[in-house]
């Protein structure tokens, strides 16, 4: 990455005024974000970019255009897609969100022993959940940190695999629930080595940005109150 680029130069970020642009008018009373420490937020910083990370960033904007707009952050860092749905699930219907941020199962795809189908069951239980109380949620599709120049070689393509293989998945159970998706898993950047930390697990203040750009632009596609969702099914 050229040491000259920032966020405001950047052109995978928004422009000035363009996250105002894709929330004008948005219903959003009300954000929980669930998770592991994606949701949390461990990026490491990167010159020319704000060190504030993605869902924090995600909820500035949301209140930009509705500054009463209530935000609760649950994710934790080391949690495995049961400990999310155990820990966090009750305390966030509780909250009595209209928009929910969903990220889990890295955890899990960081393991050999990854188990995609009953990743999936913890998924669509805190989905569903959410979805019945009310909420529109948001699954994301992970940037894949095999790439990751802190990834040993000789992990990348097992990494790798799996963590496609939960992209997939995520992906397929969000169209299945109606949720909105983010899909980062096959981003042009996705191989670009400034998107990740030096820890070979986590992202940097510039794919928190990107993520943030893409968040908002799936926030815009939202479909009308009762409308099928907008996010076409997986091939």
């Amino acid at each position: 990455m050229p040491s000259t680029l920032t966020e405001a130069t950047d052109p995978w970020c928004l422009r000035p005024g363009e996250a105002a642009d894709l929330l004008r008018g948005h219903p959003w009373q009300r954000f929980v974000v669930l998770g592991d420490s994606v949701a949390e937020g461990l990026c490491e910083p990167v010159d020319g970019y704000p060190d504030v990370q993605w869902a924090d960033r995600v909820a500035a904007e949301l209140r930009a255009v509705r500054p009463g707009l209530a935000y609760l952050n649950l994710g934790r860092r080391g949690l495995r897609a049961h400990e999310v749905r155990a820990t966090q699930l009750a305390e966030a219907l509780a909250f009595r969100p209209d928009l929910a941020l969903v990220v889990c199962g890295g955890n899990d795809a960081f393991r050999s022993s990854y188990d995609p189908e009953a990743v999936d069951a913890e998924l669509a239980a805190v989905v569903a959940a959410l979805r019945d109380a009310g909420a529109d949620v948001i699954t994301v599709g992970m940037f894949d940190v095999s790439h990751s120049p802190a990834v040993p070689d000789a992990l990348r393509p097992g990494l790798g695999e799996r963590m496609r293989l939960l992209s997939r998945h995520t992906r397929a159970a969000a169209h299945r629930l109606g949720a909105l998706h983010v899909h980062l898993t096959d981003h042009p950047l996705v191989a670009d080595p400034s998107l990740y930390s030096s820890d070979g697990r986590h992202g940097s203040a510039r794919s928190d940005a990107i993520a943030t750009a893409e968040t908002l632009r799936v926030l815009a596609r939202r479909p009308a109150p009762d409308a099928p969702a907008v996010d076409p099914p997986p091939r």
